[in-house]
């Protein structure tokens, strides 16, 4: 006979686990320092030169502050090793340096950026990680649209960086934002170039696709996909499109090798996208000038040819330890203001990552940046297209957040062709945020760093965080 009793079996219900205060304020932080990183000439045309590198300066203070109170589980051997022994080169460089004011302000600032990435990587688990830079890059697409906005609607006028009034006739490389949004011109949004808000639109457009793959609500993420998507096509960058075929191409791959079964069995399509992959850049060599007509850019890149064959001359003069390095090369020196001039403007980078680095550090930073990428790409593929596993069980199903790191290497090394962004800022912030975070934590949720910052929160390791 069934007997009522006041002593349940089951636990009384408990509200559910929420996160600290603190945790809290620390992915708000998080959040900061990713926009800064994503959108620093935004900063620089708010506050000036002075402006970014003290807000530089003190977020990175506050970082190893936080590093210290936080103390995250990090396994020392498993840092970024190739990416740090690239800025130990780059900072012994000044022993050498035609321009040694310039390597220690520029080095100060490539070291600032590697103890962001490190930071991250350390006191955000993965899905925090995508989670925070969906949110950067909502407030990046966001402000840009109301930015565009403002300067049309309400201004009526282009506007010069840090707000100045100028009369008389102007560069127009100069604008902040130029009031094209209605007439059909290129719009460069908070980052003040339209470039530039084409990398980060593609970026938004990766990371809330891998959001919305990985079970977050799509409903807002789809809107804000939406909104990258027009500013992508309205910032009209030929180096990007380029790019998002690239990145659609790498994703249709990794999606391909994930569906093998048997050992060996993806041999068969690396050999075939060796091939096609031998034939495409044939194509594109041979067809540059169509294509490139195609998407409205002469067929040197619009004058990238000129500085490529200026760098070159240089490089040979010092091709092993190189002339020192600055980046960016800061338009205040004297060895390179007026040294190459495109618009009427001096050009502050190679505008290609590679030549870049064998120009100021030789042939042996070269090496050392070269490094860096393979091991990136090498983790990064495997990371993407092996299925999560720590013992005998081979099952288990992929997670679409493990293409992230793939994707955002072949934004890095497609930009790098044409740009030297990821030499700095958010480019060499992600190489080193990417790098660390699969060595230290090679399966996502799994592993002492992932487990002990989610239990540290309040969290359950077994659920999945959206």
């Amino acid at each position: 006979m069934a007997l009522h009793t006041r002593h349940p079996v089951g636990a009384p219900p408990q509200a559910p686990a929420r996160e600290s205060t603190g945790h809290l304020l620390l992915r708000a932080y998080s959040i900061l320092l990713l926009v800064i990183a994503l959108a620093t000439t935004f900063w620089f045309n708010l506050l000036g030169a002075a402006g970014l590198v003290a807000l530089v300066g003190a977020t990175t203070v506050a970082s190893v502050i936080v590093w210290l109170v936080v103390r995250p589980t990090i396994g020392w051997r498993r840092l970024p090793w190739l990416p740090l022994a690239y800025v130990t080169w780059a900072g012994a460089s000044v022993i050498w340096s035609q321009w040694p004011q310039a390597t220690l302000l520029t080095w100060a600032l490539l070291v600032a950026t590697t103890v962001q990435g490190i930071f991250l990587g350390s006191v955000l688990t993965w899905r925090e990680l995508v989670r925070a830079l969906a949110s950067a890059l909502k407030w990046i697409m966001g402000l840009s649209l109301l930015l565009e906005l403002f300067v049309s609607i309400v201004l009526r006028h282009p506007i010069l960086p840090n707000f100045v009034l100028w009369e008389g006739e102007v560069v127009t490389e100069l604008y902040w934002v130029r009031d094209n949004l209605f007439d059909g011109g290129r719009i460069q949004g908070i980052v003040g170039n339209a470039h530039l808000l084409a990398v980060a639109a593609l970026l938004a457009i990766i990371v809330f696709s891998v959001r919305i793959a990985s079970g977050a609500r799509r409903g807002w993420l789809i809107g804000w996909i939406v909104v990258s998507a027009f500013l992508l096509w309205r910032s009209s960058s030929a180096t990007v499109w380029l790019t998002v075929g690239a990145t659609a191409l790498v994703l249709a791959t990794a999606l391909l090798m994930r569906t093998t079964r048997r050992p060996g069995e993806r041999t068969k399509y690396y050999v075939a996208y060796a091939g096609i992959g031998v034939a495409l850049a044939a194509v594109l060599w041979f067809g540059r000038d169509m294509l490139l007509g195609m998407l409205g850019r002469s067929s040197d890149l619009t004058g990238r040819q000129g500085i490529w064959d200026a760098v070159i001359a240089r490089i040979a003069e010092h091709p092993v330890l190189g002339w020192g390095f600055a980046t960016p090369w800061v338009p205040w020196e004297p060895a390179f203001d007026g040294w190459i001039v495109v618009n009427d403007l001096t050009v502050f980078h190679a505008h290609n990552m590679w030549l870049d680095a064998w120009f100021q550090l030789g042939a042996i930073g070269l090496g050392l940046l070269m490094l860096a990428y393979f091991g990136y790409v090498w983790r990064a593929w495997f990371f993407a297209v092996d299925r999560p596993r720590w013992d005998l069980d081979a099952d288990r199903p992929y997670q679409a957040l493990t293409l992230l790191p793939t994707l955002i290497a072949t934004v890095l090394l497609v930009q790098g062709l044409a740009e030297s962004r990821p030499l700095m800022e958010w480019g060499w912030m992600f190489l080193v945020i990417f790098t660390h975070k699969m060595a230290q934590s090679p399966l996502v949720g799994e592993g002492p760093a992932e487990r002990s910052l989610a239990m540290e929160r309040g969290e359950s390791v077994d659920r999945t965080l959206r």
